[in-house]
């Protein structure tokens, strides 16, 4: 069965880290591009980070460039989303989805939930002091 699990998440004040951890079940990640998303209610789910299968090529949401950083570790099955100087807009369910491809794709279509095919359950992150 096809699984990916987020943890890392949980409570920090502002300007503090925390680090995701996306990690797969069932399948290798070699050949897949994974990407970040977050959610809180009412609003859609954004786009965060992304990265593709090889990890030579990363894109972010405006909002944390500069902050965050995606990474991966094919060896582990893991995929890692870094997040330094949280802001308490940074506060969402955060989860890693999972999509079987290699080639390059544009911007948009990487920070784009509707390409993906596999999701985690997602992972609280709540910014507060």
């Amino acid at each position: 069965q096809l699984q990916l699990v987020e943890s890392g998440g949980g409570l920090v004040q502002p300007g503090g880290s925390l680090r995701l951890s996306c990690a797969a079940s069932g399948f290798t990640l070699d050949y897949y591009r994974i990407g970040w998303f977050r959610q809180v209610p009412g609003k859609e789910r954004e786009g965060v980070s992304c990265i593709n299968s090889s990890g030579g090529s990363t894109n972010y949401v405006d909002s944390v460039k500069g902050r965050f950083t995606i990474s991966r570790d094919n060896a582990k099955n893991t995929v890692y989303l870094q997040m330094n100087n949280l802001k308490p807009e940074d506060t969402a369910i955060y989860y890693c989805a999972a999509v079987r491809r290699r080639m390059e794709v544009a911007r948009h279509v990487c920070l784009s939930a509707v390409g993906y095919n596999y999701w985690g359950q997602g992972t609280q992150v709540t910014v507060s002091s």
